[in-house]
Parts: structure tokens; C-alpha cells; sequence
């Protein structure tokens, strides 16, 4: 069965086809541009309803994996949380969200505190619904610092490190994202569901 990941996310997808052997293809190289209202109240929840959208669009031929994922800062009362892609409204670019943060962290007369990042993982397919979840933990910080990854990595340094996620090297961050762990614990259950449609 084809694997298609409910995104039109271009890092998102980068990552997901250096995690899996597979060719993995976007919803909107079948479908074009859908719109999905993400109206849930966690990560998993927007994950299941990304997946079930477009599972439902495509039938069941498709396995499809969707993402939610975010960070959260514990000083903000858990902000930006599930609105880290719009949380500087919608529509709002990687690079307005970062800076707002970066605000929100200033008024708080901080230049470094603890935050962590969630990735939630749903499978849809004819045999059922999955999720998983992955972390990673660290520090925000104030001054943005290198242009690699995409979102709030260039103020993110993951703990046992001193480099942002976007200075650090992408093989790096492939092995310690929030999202790369929760790709390892969703592999197997994918593999489990292409053995299953032979």
C-alpha cells in the first residue's frame, strides 16, 4: 500500500523520507490543496484528524500518516503548545512565530528557560488507527541562531548540547528529534500494516 503523509510541510516531508526506505508521497501530489481544520485539543488529536481526512479522501489503498507536533515552553504556561504553527496567527510564517516567542520570552525578562518539543504520529489505514509520540527536551533561547531545519530550531538547544537545532548538522537532528523518535516507534507499525496487505 502506498504511504501518504497528510502534510504540504516540505521539512516535515524531508524527514519522514530519510526515516523510512519507502517512498513516501504528500496528499496534495493526489489530492492538491485541502484545507483541514485542525480543531482538536492535543497533538494526538489533531494528528487522527489530519489522518482520517485524508485517508478518507484517498480510500483504502493508502496508508496515511499524519503529524502534529510543536513546542511548548513551561515559564509561558505550556505556550505555543498545539498552535506553534499559527501562533502568531493564521497563515503566520516560521519566522513570525519564532519571533514571537522570542517576545513572549522577553516580556518575561528571560534570555534562556526549559522547553520541550511533542510530535504525534496517527496511522489510518483498513486495519485500524495508531498513534504514537516522541519528545525532546532543552532550553529556548533569545537570539536566533543558524538556518537550518525549519521553525522554532534556531532558538531550540537540545539538552547534552550547545548548539540550536539550526546550526547543528541535519544527521544530528534526525537522530535526537521529537519527531525521528515517533517515526521509530511508528516504523514497525507501518511495516506490520504493508505485511498485513500482501
Amino acid at each position: 500500500m502506498q504511504i501518504v503523509l497528510a502534510t504540504k510541510n516540505r521539512g516535515k516531508l524531508k524527514e519522514f523520507r530519510d526515516i523510512f526506505d519507502e517512498d513516501i508521497i504528500s496528499f496534495s501530489e493526489i489530492l492538491g490543496d485541502i484545507d483541514i481544520i485542525e480543531d482538536g485539543s492535543s497533538f494526538k488529536e489533531n494528528a487522527l484528524i489530519k489522518a482520517r481526512e485524508i485517508y478518507n479522501e484517498l480510500g483504502e489503498d493508502y496508508i496515511v500518516i499524519s503529524d502534529d507536533s510543536g513546542i511548548s515552553v513551561p515559564l509561558l504556561n505550556g505556550e505555543p503548545n498545539i498552535y506553534s504553527a499559527r501562533y502568531a496567527g493564521f497563515n503566520a510564517t516560521d519566522r513570525q512565530n519564532l519571533l514571537k516567542l522570542i517576545d513572549r520570552l522577553k516580556e518575561k525578562r528571560v534570555v534562556k528557560t526549559k522547553a520541550y518539543y511533542t510530535a504525534s504520529i496517527a496511522i489510518v489505514s483498513r486495519y485500524g488507527e495508531y498513534s504514537v509520540h516522541g519528545w525532546m527536551y532543552g532550553d529556548v533561547i533569545t537570539n536566533i541562531r543558524g538556518d537550518r531545519g525549519f521553525g522554532y530550531d534556531p532558538i531550540f538547544i537540545p539538552i547534552g548540547y550547545t548548539q540550536t537545532l539550526g546550526e547543528l548538522d541535519s544527521s544530528v537532528k534526525r537522530e535526537i528529534s521529537h519527531r525521528s523518535k515517533a517515526l521509530k516507534l511508528a516504523k514497525p507499525i507501518i511495516d506490520m500494516l504493508q505485511k498485513k496487505s500482501i
